[in-house]
């Protein structure tokens, strides 16, 4: 079985937590090390019982503590060559038997569980998301997708789970207080993945044997919780899914949500 748990996801900071029976490794350390061991003890889990750190990709709010948890800790970081030399200064404090490197679109693994990176258009050294298996059992992780092309929904599909990015709303986006080069790279094909999107590509995924999603990687200011359900559940219903097949709910920003059973 795989368990999952959002610790934090947001603009202002990501963590997430995935186990099965032999196995827990946390996706990214993009807030303070403090906040990471509250969340997981918060869940009845440790730091000390994490055996592994993914990294999708080197931005501050995926990495702001990696390279302290991993040093304080001892645990091992798994990140592609090219985010682990756009991230010298968390690099630096880790130690070298504690450096893995993998390559996009190769498996490794890690106890019971079978990882594949993918590759995701965002504005970053090479990011990534990630495919874990256990078993029959897929979840998928997807988020910092500047848009949806089918490479990435082939690599979403027959995923029981799938925590996908519902950043922003574009009609937020236009009058917020954001300069404009920003809201250009927000809303570009390497910036973020809309609400509408993510709707439709949900709607899409209910077909491949989607059962659950999060919707995660929510802005601070141009978008909120109940708008991104509200337009990700409009998009299910104009596509004629059913909803009664799909959980569907929304990672917090400030606190961890449920674990849920895969």
């Amino acid at each position: 079985m795989l368990k999952f748990c959002s610790l934090y996801s947001g603009s202002s900071g990501n963590s997430l937590f995935v186990s099965s029976n032999n196995t827990k490794i946390l996706i990214d350390c993009g807030t303070s090390c403090k906040k990471i061991c509250e969340g997981l003890a918060s869940i009845d889990s440790s730091i000390e019982d994490i055996d592994a750190i993914l990294v999708t990709h080197e931005h501050s709010d995926h990495v702001q503590s990696l390279g302290m948890v991993s040093k304080k800790f001892n645990i091992p970081v798994y990140a592609n060559l090219e985010t682990w030399n756009a991230m010298e200064k968390q690099k630096e404090k880790i130690t070298s038997n504690n450096i893995k490197i993998f390559n996009n679109d190769e498996d490794f693994s890690l106890n019971d569980l079978t990882i594949h990176p993918f590759s995701t258009p965002h504005d970053a050294a090479n990011p990534c998301g990630f495919n874990i298996h256990n078993g029959k059992k897929k979840l998928s992780i997807a988020t910092d997708l500047g848009h949806m092309d089918n490479n990435i929904f082939s690599k979403l599909e027959n995923s029981s789970f799938v925590l996908l990015e519902s950043n922003y709303d574009p009609e937020i986006l236009k009058v917020s207080k954001y300069p404009f080069l920003l809201k250009k790279r927000i809303a570009g094909p390497n910036g973020h993945l809309s609400n509408e999107t993510a709707g439709k590509t949900i709607s899409a995924l209910i077909k491949k044997d989607l059962k659950q999603v999060v919707l995660g990687h929510l802005s601070k200011e141009n978008n909120f919780p109940e708008l991104a359900y509200q337009t990700v559940a409009e998009q299910l219903m104009e596509n004629n899914a059913d909803i009664n097949k799909i959980r569907l709910s929304v990672a917090s920003r400030n606190e961890p949500g449920k674990i849920i059973n895969i």
